[in-house]
């Protein structure tokens, strides 16, 4: 990938001279003449016609107008044409799992959800999925064949360069699934699965201001994890599993064991289903997330207890992580999130207690802006990366060269 503190039309001279490196000129929604793009490519006007040509056979840019004239006839601009192709985005949770249609902008234009049970197995819930996006599809009188790319996020690790789950310890039967190969045995479609907190940290990024470079965001529902961006880019380390926070041992944790075999997880300890397993032990009837939110929501006193105590668990993760990588922010998201401040109040009570006073001063922790539909924009982000990337975009230009 370029540098993209680097100029335009540097990057071009150094190689990039294809109709996929063209396309990227118009990634940011911007619109160009023709003359304009000669100038920041560097590119002879005929060669350039040549790249544009392929774009516009692809469907992916076309003309629009209002360009700017400085005497006669305006110049003819092009622009990317968000709804050319569509973006299939899926967000799949413990219990729960949301298919979304976006545009290449990506504007979310059709969403659906239906609970799951991952005892169905991986292949029930992948057509529950599919059957969710052809009635999506239809909505819109669109067809599988305008998907272009399928992004997906699942509760657990995965590796990111084959799309497979890797030993996710909420999802029995997925260890190694080919969750690409299954799709595409469907669709003609590039397909890109990655962790949901990730996604949920991309689509939050996606929302923060400028300058929200480096960021934490957290997940706290049936599971615990979170999404690392430093630099402006997300983590994933080198197997993939960086932010998994859920199995952090903690000090209240001794002698609770986790699913995952060891013990004393910040997740079997503070994870919502461990909330409302504490809050029945008292008599109080509470036996999902929703539950548990709903009781703070109405001023249980046992329920608010419980819930900031969690956040004192996860705080105590957190410090470690604040010391280590130095965010600005820290965003909570995931069904225990909407317990708003009485969750961050136990978050914030350790992270700054603990936390060096420089690392602190400035750090900020709130709930996210949009953490129900963040995994689906970010899903639908990183397709949309592949789906246009250069190399993608070669591939379709031969195709296409070949099939004329």
């Amino acid at each position: 990938m370029a540098n993209p503190s680097s100029p335009r039309s540097l990057q071009f001279a150094r190689g990039a001279s294809g109709a996929g490196d063209v396309l990227q000129l118009f990634m940011d929604g911007a619109a160009h003449s023709r003359t304009d793009l000669a100038a920041l490519t560097g590119m002879a006007r005929s060669t350039l016609q040549e790249r544009l040509d392929v774009l516009i056979s692809l469907g992916l840019i076309g003309a629009i107008t209002d360009g700017a004239s400085t005497g006669g006839r305006p110049p003819q601009r092009l622009a990317l044409l968000p709804d050319a192709r569509l973006i299939l985005a899926i967000d799949l949770g413990a219990s729960h799992l949301r298919v979304a249609l976006t545009d290449l902008s990506p504007t979310l234009v059709a969403q659906s959800q239906l609970p799951i049970s991952f005892a169905d197995g991986p292949v029930a819930i992948l057509e529950s999925a599919l059957v969710l996006a052809d009635e999506l599809l239809a909505s819109q009188q669109r067809t599988r064949e305008d998907v272009i790319a399928i992004g997906m996020g699942v509760p657990g690790p995965v590796n990111f360069e084959t799309g497979r789950p890797a030993n996710p310890p909420i999802m029995p039967g997925w260890d190694s699934f080919d969750i690409p190969a299954w799709f595409q045995q469907h669709l003609d479609a590039l397909v890109v699965v990655d962790n949901d907190v990730n996604l949920m940290a991309i689509g939050e990024k996606d929302q923060l201001e400028t300058g929200s470079e480096d960021f934490i965001f957290v997940k706290l529902a049936t599971g615990i994890g979170s999404g690392i961006i430093s630099g402006g880019l997300l983590q994933r380390g080198a197997q993939g599993t960086a932010g998994d926070i859920g199995h952090v041992r903690i000090r209240r944790g001794d002698g609770i064991f986790c699913h995952c075999g060891n013990e004393g997880c910040l997740e079997a300890v503070a994870a919502g289903p461990k909330i409302a397993t504490a809050l029945r032990e008292q008599g109080i009837e509470a036996h999902s997330n929703t539950d548990v939110v709903a009781l703070v929501n109405s001023g249980n006193i046992q329920a608010i207890h419980a819930v900031r105590q969690a956040g004192r668990d996860l705080g105590e993760v957190l410090a470690a992580s604040v010391s280590l990588l130095n965010p600005s922010l820290i965003v909570v998201g995931g069904r225990i999130s909407a317990a708003g401040e009485h969750l961050l109040a136990g978050i914030r009570e350790v992270v700054y207690q603990r936390g060096a006073p420089l690392s602190t001063q400035h750090l900020q922790i709130r709930t996210s802006l949009s953490w129900e539909v963040g995994a689906l924009r970010g899903a639908s982000m990183i397709a949309i990366n592949r789906a246009l990337s250069p190399a993608a975009i070669e591939r379709s230009a031969l195709a296409l060269i070949s099939a004329s």
